[in-house]
């Protein structure tokens, strides 16, 4: 439990440089005075993920470094503070604990990973602390642990900017038997909330439109050794083998599998979409598919500046799988903070509690063209942009074959 300074415990809001109060206990920025804001990110910076971790903490970095350059929120300095996970649940937790006990936090983008999300989400909550992930696509994170049945939204701190794996597992499922002709699936899983949801989807959906799943299995994240398992895959006949899980596993499996002879695609989710696959894979993962959410970000015209700025910048990492959706979710903590302020005469709310709050309810009201496209949120948090895409690797490159809406009839 983190033991919190009496200026925190009471919720005032200290101010950088030589900001002045108003009598109400606010921050007015009409002199000049400036205050500083911090967003927190949260993702895998290092190990398993990372590759697409840093996309997400530089498009977040990247939307800061904007608003403060065109001075979205007069009077308002935006800072960037990233948080390392690991990919791990517990880290998880404690970074979301130390991102609410910043007294100048007023939002956080993150994290990567569906479990990860899952351990944070109350911590934030309690903070009353809005929380955006580019990323999660569980779909019990904003429609609860029985939304196959009766949707009820959890916690209304959290949103995402990356659709459900509903929709995804669906559209994977549609395009394997309808686009590719396979009839006959081998189906595996992490056993993660991200890539057992992911796989189960599937599952289902492909034997909805009449192919058959031969046989299921699951491995264990950091497994590197894939023989016993690439065995049954080659007995069973299979045309295709669907993976729910990360590309450091499937990368090692693709390539296991073409080298026993096995020579039929292996077909993931948005946790496969990075260019590392491809380079740990090698020529293993040529004719290799998987989905992601929205469409490429190369495509979309809004989206050109981003890209050409983060190569610019050298950054780390893949923006190509979640930049553009991190910089979004930040855009729309920073357009919310602007909504306090401009409804509250210009000047920043005086009790860091009262301003989280606030934010909350200003970035349900999300409403604007980011970069990926329409940026709004539906009664769960979820993003109502429900677009996706198949990629393929064709010369050693993802390559979009298909973009679409899944259909869930």
């Amino acid at each position: 439990m983190v033991i919190l300074t009496s200026v925190l415990a009471t919720g005032a809001l200290t101010l950088t440089a030589c900001g002045s109060r108003d009598d109400n206990g606010g921050s007015d920025n009409s002199g000049g005075d400036t205050t500083t804001l911090t967003i927190g990110v949260d993702a895998p910076l290092s190990g398993e993920n990372s590759t697409t971790g840093l996309g997400i903490q530089y498009g977040a970095q990247i939307a800061v470094d904007d608003a403060n350059k065109n001075k979205l929120v007069p009077g308002v300095t935006f800072k960037l503070k990233a948080y390392d996970d690991k990919a791990q649940p517990a880290t998880g937790q404690s970074n979301a604990t130390a991102i609410t006990g910043d007294k100048t936090a007023v939002g956080a983008v993150g994290p990567l990973n569906s479990g990860v999300a899952q351990t944070m989400q109350q911590v934030f909550a309690s903070a009353k602390m809005v929380q955006i992930s580019p990323s999660n696509t569980a779909p019990e994170l904003t429609q609860g642990k029985d939304w196959q049945s009766e949707k009820k939204r959890p916690f209304d701190t959290y949103f995402r900017t990356a659709t459900t794996d509903e929709l995804q597992g669906s559209f994977a499922a549609d395009y394997a038997y309808n686009g590719l002709k396979k009839k006959k699936a081998f189906v595996v899983d992490d056993k993660q909330t991200y890539g057992a949801g992911l796989a189960k989807i599937f599952n289902e959906q492909f034997k909805k439109l009449g192919g058959k799943v031969v046989q299921t299995d699951s491995v264990n994240t950091g497994d590197k050794d894939f023989g016993s398992l690439v065995t049954k895959i080659k007995n069973s006949g299979a045309d295709l083998l669907y993976y729910g899980g990360q590309y450091d596993e499937s990368a090692l499996l693709t390539k296991q599998m073409k080298d026993a002879g096995v020579k039929i695609p292996l077909f993931g989710g948005d946790g496969m979409f990075a260019t590392t696959y491809i380079e740990v894979g090698g020529a293993a993962t040529e004719g290799d598919l998987a989905t992601a959410i929205g469409v490429p970000a190369d495509t979309l015209p809004a989206a050109k500046s981003f890209i050409e700025t983060y190569k610019a910048k050298g950054y780390k990492g893949d923006y190509g799988a979640y930049g553009a959706y991190s910089y979004d979710a930040t855009t729309a903590i920073i357009k919310a903070v602007k909504a306090v302020v401009d409804a509250n005469d210009g000047k920043v709310p005086g009790d860091i509690n009262d301003l989280r709050a606030k934010v909350v309810e200003e970035v349900q009201k999300s409403d604007f063209e980011g970069l990926s496209g329409k940026v709004a949120f539906d009664e769960y948090g979820d993003t109502t942009n429900k677009q996706l895409t198949v990629y393929q690797v064709e010369k050693g490159a993802w390559k979009a074959v298909k973009t679409g809406t899944a259909n869930l009839g």
